[in-house]
């Protein structure tokens, strides 16, 4: 695993999308590690509460708010109570995600496939607009949107969750451009095969024999079998180092947990360095 040193996140504010668990609880606990006042978002309260306590245990500072992010003013409703409670937001992580419906195109239940456009792309796209007004005026702040491999690479039988990812990448490059004069970073990053969170959900629940859902999680198996699943652990130290603001020469990139931040910022101030976002998702 890359090592990137002690990374302080001291006084700062990170927003967490989808912390009720796998993924999204475990970068809040990581970013509580550093320094974080951690705002916790999901539609569980529940189970925000069981991850409040696990970045209390280490010593952090947590509130809970409930929220889907699909909903505009449930979204603004929530950065109003951080900002009341905890302070601007100077960190959004968009985790929130939904596998979405798995099947061919002409299969699929085409309600429960915009619904995860709606989630994985306008959930992210509403956070990045409640807060992003506010960095602008500060001239200081950082977005990390999970995406996935399945947006620059086809992903068969998953055409929802592709999709999405495939332009939150692309809006995430948007963003970065827009905002990046105005001292923003935006990062798009690939937390590798994971086995928590819906990749978990998956792998544990009941699909019929030889269905679309059976055929994709035995293809999961297999990739783990093969020794391609990663820690969490390699996406949240990478998470917490882009905070730091160490690497905002790399905002608007296609990152993933096998690159080497410390050897794309040494590309990044080389001839090729204004390109690098654009190479970064055509490799």
């Amino acid at each position: 695993m890359q090592l990137y040193g002690d990374s302080d996140l001291h006084n700062q504010v990170a927003m967490v999308t989808g912390a009720g668990g796998g993924l999204g609880r475990e970068i809040a606990v990581a970013l509580a590690r550093a320094g974080a006042r951690v705002a916790l978002n999901g539609r569980s309260p529940a189970r925000l509460e069981e991850t409040a306590d696990l970045v209390r245990a280490v010593g952090g500072q947590a509130i809970v708010f409930g929220c889907d992010v699909t909903d505009e003013k449930s979204v603004r409703e929530c950065v109003e109570y951080i900002e009341r409670c905890l302070g601007p937001v100077d960190l959004l992580v968009n985790n929130a995600a939904t596998g979405g419906p798995i099947d061919s195109v002409w299969r699929v239940d085409t309600q429960a496939w915009w619904r995860a456009l709606e989630v994985n792309l306008r959930g992210p796209f509403l956070c990045a607009h409640a807060v992003l007004a506010a960095m602008v005026a500060r001239r200081a702040g950082a977005i990390v949107n999970v995406v996935s491999h399945a947006g620059v690479y086809r992903w068969p039988l998953c055409s929802a969750y592709a999709s999405s990812k495939c332009a939150l990448i692309n809006l995430s490059e948007n963003m970065a451009l827009e905002a990046g004069r105005y001292g923003v970073s935006v990062f798009a990053l690939h937390p590798g095969l994971l086995t928590i969170g819906m990749t978990g959900s998956l792998l544990d629940s009941e699909t019929g024999l030889g269905s679309a859902a059976s055929r994709v999680a035995e293809w999961i198996r297999q990739e783990i079998r093969q020794g391609r699943a990663v820690p969490a652990q390699r996406c949240t130290t990478m998470l917490v180092a882009l905070a730091s603001g160490r690497y905002d020469a790399l905002s608007g990139c296609y990152l993933t947990v096998d690159d080497d931040l410390d050897a794309l910022l040494a590309r990044a101030s080389g001839p090729d360095g204004s390109n690098l976002h654009r190479l970064r998702i055509r490799q």
